[in-house]
Order: structure tokens, then C-alpha cells, then sequence
């Protein structure tokens, strides 16, 4: 799989809004300054955000975007299917006929490796990626 710009400048931009905010909502304005990524793009990108429970909207004077949860309660994997969709390392055709070679080899290689990746970004939270950015080391 590869993660497009979406899910790359989604994560990036949480991550900004995040350390940005001391609990306050933070404009988008701001993070796409700050990150040199189009707001249009961003608003985008939130919207698909705010509809999946990761971030709310403020409206008004101050207003912006933060975490709908804490932190330490978001997985990566949610905002990145939330962004992406659903992890596949490969297209799957619904209702397409496979042979016993392929099937051996679904069960074999492709499912194992949607598997371990989507356990580890089930477990990767979003937390660790501010944490990362806090403290480098």
C-alpha cells in the first residue's frame, strides 16, 4: 500500500494542529501555513476527519479544529483509514472467482501481510507521532 498525499498531509497536519493547540481549537489557516499545504486541500482533508469522530469543528471568533478524543485514543490506523480507506495490500474484486493458486496464496502471503500491518497501526497511537515530534530522539 501505498499512503497518498491525503493520508500523508492528514496525519501531518494532526499532528501540527495538535502540538499547536493547548486545548484550544487551531485554524486551518494556520496549519496550512505552517505546513505549506493548500487550505482548500486541508479542508478537505478535515472534513473527512470530523466525519469519522477524529476531530471536531469550532464555529465563531477563535474557532478551528481540535482532537474530538485525546490522543492517546486515536490509532493511526483510524486516521489513515478514515483518509485512505480500508488497508489492502492488494485490489480485491468482490465476487471474483479465484483458482487454488490464488486462493493458497491470499491466505498465504497477502492476508498475512494485511494482517500484521493493520495490528501494528491498530496499536501505533496517534500519541507516539506528537511524542516523536516533542521529544526527537
Amino acid at each position: 500500500m501505498k499512503v497518498s498525499t491525503r493520508g500523508r498531509y492528514g496525519l501531518r497536519a494532526l499532528v501540527d494542529m495538535t502540538i499547536h493547540s493547548n486545548n484550544a481549537p487551531v485554524s486551518l489557516v494556520q496549519v496550512a501555513n505552517r505546513q505549506k499545504i493548500s487550505l482548500n486541500y486541508l479542508e478537505q482533508v478535515f472534513g473527512t476527519l470530523r466525519k469519522a469522530g477524529i476531530v471536531v469543528s469550532v464555529k465563531g471568533a477563535g474557532g478551528g479544529y481540535k482532537l474530538a478524543r485525546d490522543a492517546e485514543s486515536i490509532t493511526v490506523k483510524e486516521v489513515l483509514e478514515a483518509l485512505e480507506g480500508t488497508f489492502s495490500i492488494i485490489d480485491r474484486i468482490p465476487g471474483e472467482e479465484q483458482d487454488a493458486v490464488q486462493e493458497a496464496i491470499e491466505k498465504l502471503v497477502w492476508s498475512r501481510i494485511d494482517e500484521t500491518v493493520n495490528t501494528f497501526l491498530e496499536r501505533f497511537l496517534f500519541q507516539k507521532c506528537i511524542d516523536c515530534f516533542i521529544n526527537p530522539a
